[in-house]
C-alpha cells in the first residue's frame, strides 16, 4: 500500500445564537447544537465472538498464498459463513506477485439474504503478507496479520453471525454482501525492498490483486449494491480512523453516514472527524468497478507516517488486538446497515 499526500481541508461549521445584552464590555454567547438523530435499532455487536474469529485466524498460521495454512484458513472461513446460512460461493484466481511468484488464490463471497434487491456490500482481505518487510529484526518473517487481514474477516463473520440469529421482523431492509479479497498483501513495497526487483512491468498494481481481479470480473455478475464499506486494519489497541481521501471523493454520503453513527454511539475517540489522505486499498477497484467504497483504515492521525508501528512487522499479533475496537467498528457498521 502507498501513501498519497494530498490532505482534505476539514470543515468545521458552528452556528452561534447571541442572546441578551453585554455586561462588563463581553457578549453572552450561548452556542446550540443541531439535535441527535435517533440511532438505527441494531443487534448488539459481540466483540468477544469476534475477538475469537480473529484469534482463530491467525492460529492457522500465516495465511500466505500458497502455503497450507492459506488453504486451511479460507476453508475455515467459508464454512464459518455456510454455518450461519449464509450463500457462500468462491472466485478462484491465478495472480503473478512482483517477484514471479504465480499465487493460488480465491475470493470468498458469503451473501445475506440474496433475494433482497437492495444491497451493501462488506469487504476486507484475509490473507497475510508474505514478510515483515518494516521489522527492524525480523523483516523477511512472515506475519501474523492479526489486525492486518484478520480483524476484518473477524467483525465481518460476526455481523454475519448477528445477521443470521435475526428473526425475520428484525432483518434489515437490504441484503448483504461479505466479499473478501485474497492476495491483498503481496505487494512491492520500494521504500523497504529497494534490494528486490519488482517484475511486473506492465504499470499493473503489484498490492490488491484479489480486488483488481474482482473488479474485472464481479461476482455476483452485474453487482450493484448500494454502497461498500472495506475493513481493513480494523482491530488494534488504540486505532484511528480518519476520512479517506479517495472515500470522501467517491461516497461522501456513506462516509457521513458511519462516522455519524460511531460519534453518536460513543466512539468519536475511534472514528476521527478528520479528513487523511487517499490510500492504496482494495477500494480503490471497487470503486472503479463501479461500488460506491469507503476504507475504515488504521493510521496515525499526526505525523509524517501514515500506519502505525505494527504495520507490516512481527507487532501485528493477537496482543495488540483489543476488543474495544473491534466493537466501535462492528458496531458502528452494524447500525449503518440496519439505518438503510
Amino acid at each position: 500500500m502507498t501513501q498519497k499526500f494530498s490532505w482534505l481541508a476539514p470543515a468545521l461549521a458552528l452556528l452561534l445564537l447571541v442572546t441578551g445584552c453585554k455586561k462588563d464590555n463581553q457578549a453572552e454567547t450561548i452556542a446550540t447544537a443541531p439535535e441527535t438523530p435517533a440511532l438505527p435499532k441494531a443487534p448488539a455487536f459481540n466483540a468477544d465472538s469476534a475477538y475469537a474469529y480473529t484469534a482463530r485466524q491467525v492460529a492457522f498460521g500465516p495465511r500466505v498464498p500458497n502455503s497450507k495454512a492459506h488453504v486451511a484458513t479460507g476453508n475455515w472461513i467459508g464454512d464459518k459463513f455456510k454455518s450461519f446460512g449464509l450463500s457462500v460461493r468462491e472466485q478462484p484466481f491465478e495472480a503473478m506477485a512482483f517477484d514471479g511468484k504465480m499465487l493460488r488464490s480465491r475470493n470468498i463471497i458469503a451473501q445475506f439474504n440474496p433475494q433482497a434487491g437492495r444491497r451493501v456490500a462488506v469487504f476486507a482481505h484475509w490473507d497475510t503478507r508474505p514478510f515483515a518487510d518494516k521489522d527492524k529484526e525480523k523483516k523477511n518473517a512472515p506475519l501474523d496479520g492479526a489486525s492486518d487481514g484478520a480483524s476484518g474477516v473477524g467483525i465481518a463473520l460476526e455481523m454475519a453471525r448477528q445477521l443470521s440469529m435475526q428473526p425475520d421482523s428484525l432483518e434489515p431492509n437490504v441484503g448483504v454482501d461479505f466479499i473478501l479479497f485474497d492476495s491483498e498483501d503481496y505487494g512491492y513495497d520500494e521504500s523497504t525492498q529497494s534490494e528486490l526487483k519488482n517484475r511486473i512491468t506492465d504499470g499493473t498494481d503489484s498490492w490488491c490483486l484479489g480486488s483488481q481481479y474482482w473488479a474485472k470480473n464481479k461476482v455476483p455478475a452485474n453487482y450493484n449494491p448500494s454502497f461498500g464499506i472495506l475493513l481493513d486494519m480494523v482491530g488494534a489497541q488504540n486505532a484511528k480512523f480518519s476520512r479517506e481521501e479517495l472515500s470522501v471523493q467517491n461516497a461522501k454520503d456513506v462516509v457521513d453516514k458511519v462516522w455519524n453513527n460511531a460519534s453518536n454511539l460513543g466512539y468519536s475517540d475511534y472514528f476521527l472527524f478528520q479528513s487523511a489522505p487517499g490510500i492504496d486499498d482494495d477500494h480503490v477497484y471497487t470503486n472503479q468497478a463501479g461500488v460506491r467504497t469507503i476504507d475504515i483504515i488504521d493510521h496515525l492521525p499526526v505525523g509524517d507516517e501514515y500506519f502505525p508501528a505494527y504495520h507490516h512487522t512481527t507487532l501485528d499479533n493477537m496482543d495488540i488486538i483489543d476488543k474495544r475496537t473491534l466493537k466501535a467498528v462492528g458496531q458502528t457498521v452494524l447500525t449503518t446497515i440496519y439505518g438503510e
